[in-house]
């Protein structure tokens, strides 16, 4: 069960980039855990003769930060360092399943290295982490997917392509649990945890005379090879399940691309789509990487000019209800807003705003450790 503060820690830790004919933005949020666990990794343009590759990944960590905050710093390294990889010749087609093998075993040789940490040997550290990255190379998007995090092509305006989370109750998970001598109770591995493949997490990795991939919780990636389109692909969104414990597929393909339309900053779209997953009740650790090519959707000025005009409204409704004193929590303030714009916008647009009605409450509030939505701590549990 995870620890859940009063208050949740808003602020937020933005990136962006370009290169390699893209961008990409990113935000990650403490919210309302009582620690940061999530990482991730941006790469525009891999070294050496893969300089055309590009990189992004997030990692969701669980009972604590080491392991994710390593596989953000070596992952990508030990995949490049991988015979397959520094075999690629640039000047031919490399083949697609020595790229695969290649990622395989930096996941593997990454999973083995990190039981030799210290914190891990002397029993210090038991924390695992998902991970779900994309390999942008010219011609394919290789999608590889460890764990409950997920990632979502966006192509010619829907969902092109989505991972598949690994959970204990699927079929083929609960069947190399059982033959580790796990069970899958609640959903969960052994009753604990909620994913059933993961780096780290060396405790349900013990069983003797099985191999890496066939222990309760397997660190091996599932990769998925999709052909690029460059005419109508236009993003791909990588996000742990804090994110997507509150959003399908579906709805943040358009969220995301309506809020593209209104604004061309991916960090900040990426911080308002957080925003709107933590007051749509997310309780969870959010980190979310958008990566825009071409054909993504551009603004449109009437679209930017009606979203200044959302801004202006929230904050002038949000000023008046807490100038007359009324007592109630973030959410409320917020649902109260929505109901005052009689539905002129998005239905999600008012959430994506959270962080401005946020400085408004706050600013309107005597110094308190429970202002805002502090005041309607959700109850639910971590992995």
């Amino acid at each position: 069960m995870g620890t859940l503060l009063s208050t949740p820690v808003t602020d937020k830790i933005n990136e962006t980039g370009e290169g390699n004919n893209l961008r990409y933005g990113l935000a990650s949020m403490q919210g309302w855990r009582s620690s940061m666990e999530d990482a991730h990794c941006a790469i525009t343009r891999l070294p050496g003769h893969l300089r055309e590759w590009s990189f992004f990944a997030v990692f969701d960590g669980h009972a604590g930060a080491l392991v994710s905050e390593q596989c953000a710093s070596e992952l990508l390294n030990r995949i490049v360092d991988t015979e397959e990889f520094k075999n690629i010749d640039p000047e031919l087609a490399p083949s697609i399943e020595e790229i695969r093998q290649g990622i395989r075993e930096g996941f593997l040789s990454l999973d083995e290295e990190m039981r030799k940490l210290p914190q891990i040997v002397r029993g210090l550290d038991r924390s695992g982490s998902t991970a779900v990255c994309v390999l942008v190379t010219p011609k394919h998007l290789f999608f590889v997917n460890c764990g409950d995090s997920r990632a979502v092509l966006i192509r010619d305006g829907a969902v092109g392509f989505a991972t598949t989370d690994h959970k204990p109750a699927h079929p083929s998970e609960r069947k190399r649990i059982q033959n580790a001598g796990g069970s899958v109770i609640v959903d969960r591995v052994n009753g604990n945890l909620a994913v059933s493949r993961s780096l780290g997490d060396y405790s349900y990795k013990t069983v003797r005379n099985l191999g890496p991939t066939e222990q309760l919780v397997s660190p091996e990636p599932e990769i998925t090879v999709i052909d690029r389109d460059l005419e109508k692909d236009q993003m791909v969104v990588l996000a742990c399940d804090g994110v997507w414990d509150v959003m399908s597929n579906e709805h943040l393909c358009c969220v995301v691309s309506e809020r593209m339309t209104c604004m061309d900053d991916l960090s900040r779209i990426c911080n308002e789509v957080i925003d709107y997953c933590l007051y749509s009740g997310s309780s969870d650790n959010m980190s979310m990487v958008l990566v825009a090519f071409e054909p993504a959707p551009k603004v449109i000025p009437e679209n930017q000019a009606k979203d200044k005009t959302l801004e202006q409204k929230v904050e002038s409704i949000a000023n008046e209800i807490v100038s007359n004193d009324s007592k109630g929590s973030m959410n409320e303030l917020l649902s109260s807003i929505r109901s005052r714009l009689n539905g002129d916008f998005a239905p999600h647009a008012v959430f994506c705003k959270g962080a401005l009605v946020q400085r408004i409450l706050d600013a309107h509030a005597p110094p308190s450790p429970t202002n805002g939505a502090g005041n309607n701590s959700p109850d639910t549990s971590s992995r």
